[in-house]
């Protein structure tokens, strides 16, 4: 026979843990001896042990009190299924052990390894520092907002930087960062890249340009806000990309 304190010693609880159980319907109390004692059994402990181990899986009070009462068949159902969702609390919680290594390793290993080989290969292209850590933020954005749209904007991106001329217009943009807004280079550069666009797209949609999608905008908003000279260079480029096309050329035709 075990006092209140030998009992939750033995289970690892607190004695006011066992009076909880007792005033929740969780554990039967037992009658006091002669001495004013409450003395509990051996099946007393067992019982504990049960309630405390459904407790510590998060099974709140009320719902232990339940599946106490149920038959045995309908208790077994019940641990099967509280099972399940520790399961997949446990692979939740190793996926956080696991992200919060990365962020003792360092910022660079919280970005996805897709994004992480396009920026090294943008620091291989000679890129400057501000223009990858732009990239960075950015992808970072897309593939938060539009995960399904993320690895095929992503893969168009890389295989543009495999032709030599699109390469080129992505580090002329990214040169042009101090330009001054008014400087016909521009216009020059706004041109060849509305040329290339079309070339490489057609007339249709361009990739991630859906209309129930915000990642454009959210893109070329972070993009301009950057650089008085980028913000001319993207107005150029829309008010070229919004022109009809001439039947003869396939280029823009001339405004008004």
């Amino acid at each position: 026979m075990l006092t209140i304190g030998q009992l939750a010693r033995y289970v690892g609880v607190s004695t006011k843990t066992v009076r909880v159980y007792h005033d929740k319907g969780l554990l039967p109390e037992p009658e006091r001896d002669a001495s004013g004692y409450r003395r509990y059994t051996a099946q007393d402990a067992v019982e504990l042990i049960k309630v405390r181990t459904l407790a510590e899986a998060g099974v709140p009070l009320a719902r232990i009190r339940e599946l106490r009462a149920a038959p045995e068949e309908a208790f077994r159902r019940s641990l099967g299924r509280i099972d399940e969702d520790l399961a997949a609390r446990i692979r939740g919680l190793r996926r956080t052990r696991r992200r919060l290594r990365e962020l003792a390793e360092g910022p660079g290993r919280l970005v996805p390894a897709e994004i992480e080989g396009h920026l090294r290969r943008l620091d291989e292209l000679a890129f400057s520092r501000r223009w990858i850590a732009m990239e960075g933020d950015l992808w970072i954005l897309v593939f938060a907002t539009r995960p399904d749209l993320a690895p095929a904007l992503l893969e168009d991106e890389a295989q543009a930087l495999t032709d030599p001329d699109l390469l080129q217009l992505y580090l002329d943009h990214d040169r042009a960062h101090d330009l001054d807004p008014t400087d016909p280079r521009l216009a020059d550069l706004a041109r060849r890249i509305v040329a290339a666009t079309r070339q490489r797209y057609g007339p249709g949609e361009l990739p991630g340009q859906d209309t129930d999608s915000e990642i454009p905008q959210l893109v070329q908003g972070a993009v301009n806000a950057s650089s008085p000279a980028w913000r001319r260079l993207d107005s150029l480029i829309r008010s070229q990309l919004r022109a009809p096309l001439t039947p003869s050329s396939g280029r823009p035709a001339p405004p008004g």
